[in-house]
């Protein structure tokens, strides 16, 4: 979704013609830009404003599903079992988890969203806008190319051309990554070699190269050694766990929260390699509206 909507967008959004949206931004009621000589609108502020204009009684919500969505993690995976939380949890990348938060077919999303100005947070306000969602960062951790056993001739994204090629699927934020690489590069995917069905998780992908079905994925440092691949970091991104802030202070939530917090959680980071847990706990969005 784009940051800033037009005029049309913004009037399919609020379901009125043009011309009233180009009344409400010319008495000042709704927060716009001019920009070379056309009108435009945050979406998040547009957002946000729809949330402020809400009247009538606030009917309760019903319960949140003890879901979290979003982007596999294994570190993060692993937490969710060993810390008891009764946590389940549905892996689609995270452009699927943002979709299911805001539709609150899920209490929380793993994100890892690379933006111009950091991750995760303008995505999650281009979609939710102010709406009471929590962003705390979990850890920094490595990206880049991972290597079938006995792969040569593969340094970078430039050397892709032709070699056979483990993809995610589309939701999948590294999928979204890789390929502006590949264009980067002045490659597509055509280009590539691709398998026909793309991996789900961080370790599919990784066993997909431990088996030999591919030479090249573009998955997780911290996998290399488990599987024994080769890897060639690209990136550095900050995964995040988005959360409704009303299921945050629940019983699961707490359970899993605390136990990041934990000797065993860090210990293990520390086996997987490929993680850095500095600024884990941090907030960097907590939503307004409640």
């Amino acid at each position: 979704m784009p940051e800033y909507l037009t005029t049309k967008e913004l009037a399919d959004l609020l379901r009125i013609g043009e011309r009233k949206a180009y009344d409400l931004a010319s008495s000042g009621e709704l927060p716009c830009v001019r920009a070379m000589g056309k009108l435009l609108f945050p979406r998040a502020e547009v957002i946000a404003w729809l949330n402020a204009s809400r009247s009538g009684p606030h009917v309760a919500e019903p319960p949140l599903p003890p879901i979290v969505a979003g982007s596999h993690d294994p570190l993060l995976d692993w937490a969710l079992r060993e810390s008891g939380s009764g946590l389940a949890t549905y892996y689609d990348g995270s452009f699927d988890g943002l979709t299911r938060l805001a539709e609150r077919s899920a209490q929380a999303a793993v994100l890892h969203i690379h933006e111009e100005h950091g991750f995760n947070t303008q995505s999650l306000r281009d979609t939710l806008g102010e709406a009471p969602v929590v962003l705390v960062e979990v850890a920094q951790r490595q990206r880049g190319l991972l290597l079938a056993p006995g792969t040569s001739g593969i340094a970078g994204f430039a050397d892709l051309k032709g070699r056979r090629v483990i993809l995610r699927q589309d939701s999948a934020a590294s999928q979204r990554l890789f390929d502006a690489q590949l264009e980067a590069h002045g490659m597509i995917r055509d280009d590539l070699d691709a398998l026909p069905n793309c991996a789900r998780t961080e370790e599919e992908l990784a066993i997909t190269l431990h088996d030999g079905k591919a030479e090249a994925g573009f998955g997780l440092g911290a996998l290399a050694g488990l599987y024994n691949l080769g890897f060639s970091p690209t990136h550095s991104e900050r995964l995040d766990l988005a959360i409704w802030r009303r299921a945050y202070f629940d019983a699961p939530m707490q359970k899993l929260l605390g136990f990041l917090r934990s000797d065993p959680f860090k210990a293990r980071a520390s086996e997987f390699g490929g993680y850095d847990l500095t600024g884990l706990g941090q907030v960097h969005h907590n939503g307004a509206s409640g």
